[in-house]
């Protein structure tokens, strides 16, 4: 069976709404940050980042958010969860998820991961002030140009739209006004009524 380490409030919520969507059979496993548990030797013999998300399968473990994604897209195909039998668009898709997962979170974690990329204290107050800007660069990209509407990819929702929605609540957290992005507030308001999306937040605030 699926098993899925996850930590409330970071993006693997979009695995776990995916995993929802095409009503796998899944276990869920929490890493607590608070106590440090994601650097713990049992958790890094699992994933040696250190980072959620982590999915546990038959055939080994998968990281990194657009990988899993994927995955559970092809492995349930009933679910329709990506254009699989169109090349073109599945590269589209992929192409919307690595700049989520290589822009948009980065610019998310300037703002509580400054250590990553800095050691003195004064860098790290300069990248958090810096987050509202970035980010809203970055929403607005895709406010503008990448957001087919009334889903990611048009008419079809596909495993990039749990992905978007995790970002999107972030939003004000990282001091950007969503009533600047309304086609995006459109789509965080459209996923918050979808079922999958009610039960994967049941047990992952």
């Amino acid at each position: 069976m699926l098993k899925l380490f996850y930590t409330p409030g970071t993006c693997a919520l979009a695995s776990r709404i995916a995993l929802e969507d095409a009503r796998a059979e899944y276990d869920i496993v929490r890493v607590d940050f608070s106590k440090q548990e994601q650097r713990s030797p049992e958790y890094l013999r699992i994933n040696p980042k250190g980072r959620v998300p982590a999915l546990s399968t038959d055939k080994g473990i998968l990281t990194e958010t657009p990988a899993i994604l994927v995955y559970i897209a092809q492995t349930f195909p009933e679910a329709e969860l990506a254009p699989l039998d169109d090349p073109f668009a599945f590269a589209e898709m992929q192409a919307f998820n690595t700049y989520i997962a290589s822009t948009v979170h980065v610019n998310h974690a300037h703002g509580r991961r400054g250590a990553r990329w800095a050691n003195e204290e004064s860098s790290f107050a300069d990248m958090k002030a810096k987050v509202p800007e970035t980010m809203l660069g970055a929403m607005e990209l895709i406010e503008f140009g990448m957001l087919e509407g009334p889903w990611v990819m048009g008419e079809r929702y596909t495993v990039a739209d749990p992905y978007l929605f995790t970002m999107s609540r972030w939003l004000e957290g990282d001091g950007v006004d969503i009533d600047r992005l309304p086609r995006i507030k459109d789509h965080l308001n459209r996923m918050s009524m979808l079922e999958s999306v009610k039960r994967a937040l049941a047990d992952m605030q």
